[in-house]
This record gives C-alpha cells, structure tokens and sequence, in this order.
C-alpha cells in the first residue's frame, strides 16, 4: 500500500482543516506540514502527512511562490517531528 493510501486511511479520508470545524469533508491530497523542499528527511513521516480536501490544500500553499500560508504555518507550528535519523 502506497504511503498516500495509508494516511488518508488513518484520517479515514477526511479533511482534516474540515473536521476541525465540525464539517465532514473527503479527502483527496496528503500534504506534507513540513514542506518536502525543506525538509526531505520527513517525506513519509506518518506525523508530517495530513489528509486534505483539494479547497484546503489551496489554502495551505502560496500556488505562485509554494510557500506556505499563515494557515499552513499554523499547522507546521502545531506540529512536533522527532529529530530525523
């Protein structure tokens, strides 16, 4: 099973931006909270994976620079990775 199977199954295919506000939303992308670019290490760690629907993760990313958003930020701060090994 492919890593993008195996998170949205954990997240039993819900938004997890949605589900925060009580909406039942499916999700269709995993996004990495800790940016694939800068920080490679965490590519398919299961804490760095969050199912989204395709409206959230727009909301997530700068679509013109790939930066994060203040609303990506916020889950990057929320967010606690080991150190890698």
């Amino acid at each position: 099973m492919k890593k993008r199977e195996v998170i949205l199954k954990r997240d039993s295919y819900l938004c997890q931006e949605c589900k925060r506000y009580g909406k039942t939303t499916q999700a269709n992308t995993v996004h990495h909270i800790y940016p694939l670019e800068n920080y490679p290490e965490y590519k398919l760690t299961n804490g760095n994976l969050l199912s989204l629907c395709m409206s959230c993760h727009g909301e997530f990313h700068d679509r013109v620079t790939n930066a994060l958003t203040d609303k990506g930020m916020r889950w990057k701060e929320r967010t606690v990775l080991p150190p890698p090994l």
